[in-house]
């Protein structure tokens, strides 16, 4: 039914027309009849300004983090905050994440024990690997209501005092992919440095190939464990790898073809007697180990084109490390040093790495490692966890206690 009203035109019949005055003598003195004002509508700012203070409203001002108070152990200096600020401002490049998950790594806790307390107690949340939702995506590829996993780099999280220990965290975009709809928040909560790590080592740096063969020193870590997955999944045709004996299954579950218990004797000796022919294509050390052995030593099982990468060597003592440069990257082959190239490799957020990382998930030809989920309220006994070493893959943390 129509809501129109008659006009006087239809009602009634027409008048007259009345007669029309002369146009005034003097035109000038016209008085202009008033503009009428065109209807308000919002400009770009304001709908934008309308949008900010929208979301400003949707959040809370506070969350609960788990907030470093100095240097020391996690059992110490990490205290559960319900006080911190819920970021309400966003530099270009950044967005705004509601945290579902996060993963706990052992740089998280060796952190803690070597950055000075004044620089710790600026952190407002500890840890780094995070899944969670997009709640702002800040004019960026992201936008709100994407389900995502990533990292925050140690560097970034120094400088920002971002975590992923809190409900929501500002993360660099470029440090996000869209999570792969067949993985759950948790089990994609530790995807980020271990995974990125194994692929930036095996892409990135040893440029592996079909019908290579690769070898895994530490193939029950998460690292290492992610490349053995790898491996396999480029078409490596031989994978070995190193762990004690209680990790076989695990190693052997990963894709691994040979097995090493390094508890037996040492590693070097075992795998010069094995003789492996042909020799490995690239040798990954995915323990962090000081002790360059197993590179002096490379010569009887690393092709001469091969590759030896490490994840970085990690203990103490000034004496340690000096023989370590000295061996390792300064000796030349004329006075006995190895005739092998060793490599580094450092972990960096590429949007393109983490992308091509979820779709081999997403194929299922990469799967998800962890080893046991904990509450918020538990992050201290994951820590301990984590601590003990005897994790196979990661320790995950439901900030979100919805989180699957």
């Amino acid at each position: 039914m129509s809501t129109e009203q008659p006009t006087a035109a239809d009602s009634v019949p027409a008048a007259a027309p009345a007669p029309v005055d002369p146009a005034p003598a003097n035109p000038t003195t016209e008085t202009p009849s008033a503009p009428v004002a065109a209807p308000a509508t919002d400009t770009p700012a304001t709908t934008t300004a309308n949008e900010e203070a929208s979301k400003e409203n949707k959040l809370p001002k506070t969350q609960r983090s788990w907030r470093i108070t100095g240097k020391g152990e996690p059992a110490k200096v990490l205290k559960l905050a319900s006080d911190t600020p819920v970021p309400a401002k966003l530099k270009k490049g950044e967005v705004l994440v509601k945290v579902q998950a996060a993963a706990l790594n052992p740089v998280g806790y060796k952190t803690m024990g070597l950055v000075p307390g004044l620089i710790l107690r600026r952190v407002q949340a500890a840890e780094y690997d995070l899944t969670g939702v997009v709640v702002d995506g800040n004019n960026t590829v992201l936008k709100e209501g994407d389900q995502v996993f990533g990292w925050i780099p140690v560097p970034v999280s120094l400088s920002t005092g971002q975590g992923a220990l809190q409900q929501y965290a500002r993360v660099p975009a470029i440090g996000l992919a869209l999570r792969p709809p067949n993985v759950t928040p948790t089990q994609a909560a530790g995807f980020g440095i271990a995974g990125l790590t194994a692929y930036q080592a095996l892409e990135g740096v040893a440029h592996i190939k079909e019908g290579q063969s690769v070898f895994v020193n530490g193939g029950s870590t998460a690292v290492g464990a992610f490349a053995i997955q790898l491996a396999k999944a480029r078409g490596a045709k031989r994978v070995g790898a190193s762990a004690s004996a209680k990790n076989e299954e695990f190693v052997r579950r990963q894709g691994a073809d040979e097995f090493f218990d390094y508890t037996k004797s040492p590693l070097h000796e075992q795998l010069a007697a094995a003789n492996p022919t042909p020799k490995y294509d690239v040798f990954l050390e995915a323990v962090g180990l000081l002790d360059p052995t197993l590179f002096l030593k490379s010569e009887a099982y690393l092709d001469p084109h091969g590759v030896f990468i490490s994840v970085g060597p990690q203990g103490s003592g000034i004496g340690n490390y000096a023989h370590f440069v000295w061996t390792v990257l300064l000796k030349p082959g004329f006075l006995g040093g190895v005739r092998r190239k060793w490599k580094l490799v450092s972990v960096k957020p590429v949007e393109k790495d983490l992308k091509e990382f979820a779709k081999l998930v997403e194929e299922g030809k990469i799967k998800p490692l962890v080893d046991s989920v904990y509450e918020f309220e538990d992050v201290l006994e994951a820590y301990e966890k984590v601590m003990s070493k005897r994790a196979t893959g990661k320790i995950v943390v439901k900030v979100d206690p919805a989180a699957e």
